[in-house]
């Protein structure tokens, strides 16, 4: 029962929350540039080690979810120690961009207006915002660096919720961009 409350609390912090990501106080090795990012939580959370795992068989989402694209959904998240659990709000001005970092966990983002272009060392953009064929949301997975900049001349919101060790930093600047892709 603890297990699900802890799951259903992390669930319900993403949706109200919203999610997008990045930002700092610190300065930026590879400056961060018409971005803004802050924190909504007074305080940082720190949830104790937990381990959930939520199932839904084909029977039981025809019940509650008969427009459910697929046959089953299962969703899990495993912690060894205590985590820290943020939620940020974040702002681009047009050209806006986060500078090259890296995060020490996962992210759950969602881009509330206008669009973002996200760049990992492969320097593929990915395009992210309401309409966009990517969609407003996406998933930093947190073990490679990136840049997330504003190029659509309009500006950009969205929130971001991140789940990190307990007592690592959120974000950890890199000092120039990859070789592989020398945008800034």
């Amino acid at each position: 029962m603890e297990r699900k409350r802890v799951w259903f609390a992390v669930c319900i912090t993403a949706v109200v929350g919203s999610v997008l990501y990045l930002g700092g106080t610190a300065a930026q090795a590879t400056q961060a540039n018409g971005f803004t990012s802050s924190t909504l939580t007074p305080f940082t959370p720190t949830f104790a080690q937990f381990q959930v795992f939520n199932h839904l068989t084909h029977k039981e989402l025809q019940q509650i979810a008969p427009s459910y694209p697929d046959h089953r959904w299962s969703a899990s998240e495993n912690t060894q120690g205590p985590s820290d659990l943020y939620i940020q709000t974040n702002t681009w001005k047009p050209g806006g961009s986060t500078g090259w970092h890296r995060h020490p966990g996962h992210s759950l983002i969602v881009i509330t207006s206008g669009t973002v272009t996200e760049y990992h060392s492969d320097c593929v953009p990915q395009i992210y915002g309401p309409g966009t064929p990517n969609g407003p949301t996406f998933i930093d997975s947190g073990d490679d660096e990136h840049i997330v900049r504003n190029e659509d001349g309009k500006g950009a919101m969205g929130y971001a919720v991140q789940i990190v060790a307990h007592t690592a930093p959120r974000r950890i600047d890199e000092p120039t961009a990859p070789d592989t892709c020398p945008i800034n």
